[in-house]
């Protein structure tokens, strides 16, 4: 069964062009040498972004391969202005950014509900020839052609807005864990890379508090250099605000995986080191309190750690507890606050998105409006 989770899309957008202006001469019974009457052509319509939180996917993008806007009207006679080309509103999930697909530069970021961003700008409508008649030119017999319209192909990739995102390899209960805390239905299973997609649970806390928690397929050695799953989903994780560390108690060296998985984020993205992380150690129902309490003095004494059992329903309220003072502690808030001030864009490493686009996706719509493509020279 496919997927309805889509976190990129490629399309190809195409603003409106600006209308002609009209070269008219007023010429009627009782008025043979009225003047220039030509009007002005109408502006070409936008393309704008447009954040809402109904959507949490991209997947109403996914077949919809090639979005234009309305070109402008041309001017007409007795200064008649052109109409308006209507503006073209794109509805994004927060959180979505757009490349420009050719070069991977980045263009522009949607994160708030209602946010509106310009992505592509129409062209302005030429000028008839009314608006060039002087005291000495009293029959101009030219206007200007409305400007070109703006193309460009872009590449919009979601990550995912969440509080706590779960970091872990495969195997080690991230979605068991979601499936627990939350309302949350991933897929569980006892064979590696269950999860292939990422999944959003609301984590309820004690008097009637909640967090978002995602979960995101497991990460491997290498995931950073493009091996696995994880350096698709990783940028799933650049904006929590606070990552969970899973690691199954019954690894050979829990301190080895922890620092392998954060050698991995330092090598997809450095900035992601500075957010707060706290480690849960799970399936902690195959261990005594003996075990445990021999496993925490191995462990960093400056990093949170929780032993947890999902299935035991051992130690969640006590991770909630952590997760939930980690998230509102004051040197979070006030990071979260200085990294949104200082964000960086980076732009999109092309070589490292596959996309599930067909090869001649350009070439099908090549003759759909050929006519859009004409000279803009005014003939008289």
């Amino acid at each position: 069964m496919e997927s309805n989770f889509t976190d990129y899309v490629r399309i190809h957008c195409r603003s409106g062009k600006g209308g002609k202006g009209s070269m008219h001469l007023r010429h009627v019974k009782y008025q043979p040498n009225g003047g220039p009457d030509g009007g002005d052509g109408g502006r070409g319509g936008n393309i704008y972004l447009r954040g809402n939180h109904n959507y949490w996917t991209l997947l109403h993008l996914k077949y919809q391969r090639h979005i234009f806007a309305e070109h402008g009207g041309n001017g007409g006679r007795d200064k008649c202005h052109g109409t308006d080309g209507k503006d073209i509103y794109i509805d994004v999930p927060c959180g979505t950014i757009c490349y420009n697909a050719e070069t991977g530069k980045y263009v522009c970021d949607v994160t708030e509900d209602g946010q509106v961003v310009l992505l592509l700008k129409g062209g302005r409508g030429g000028l008839g020839n009314y608006q060039f008649r002087t005291a000495t030119n009293q029959a101009p017999r030219y206007a200007q052609p409305g400007e070109p319209m703006q193309e460009m192909t872009v590449v919009m990739e979601l990550k995912l807005l969440a509080d706590v995102g779960l970091v872990g390899f495969p195997n080690a209960g991230k979605s068991t864990l979601l499936s627990t805390l939350s309302s949350a239905r991933p897929k569980i299973a006892d064979y590696p890379f269950t999860t292939l997609e990422p999944s959003l649970g609301i984590v309820a806390c004690r008097d009637n508090k909640s967090f978002v928690m995602a979960d995101i397929p497991g990460i491997i050695e290498g995931a950073s250099q493009g091996r696995g799953l994880g350096l698709r989903f990783l940028r799933h994780i650049e904006r929590n605000s606070l990552l969970l560390f899973m690691v199954p108690c019954d690894t050979d060296d829990i301190n080895k995986e922890y620092e392998v998985l954060l050698g991995e984020l330092r090598q997809f993205n450095p900035e992601m080191l500075s957010k707060h992380r706290v480690l849960a150690v799970t399936k902690c129902d195959l261990l005594d309190d003996e075990l445990i309490l021999m496993l925490r003095q191995t462990l960093p004494k400056d990093l949170p750690t929780v032993f947890i059992s999902s299935v035991a329903q051992t130690g969640l309220d006590e991770l909630k507890d952590v997760l939930w003072r980690e998230l509102n502690s004051e040197s979070n808030k006030l990071q979260r606050i200085t990294s949104a001030e200082a964000l960086i864009h980076r732009d999109m490493d092309m070589k490292n998105i596959a996309f599930d686009d067909d090869n001649d996706w350009e070439e099908d719509n090549i003759d759909r409006e050929a006519d859009d493509l004409e000279d803009f020279e005014y003939v008289d």
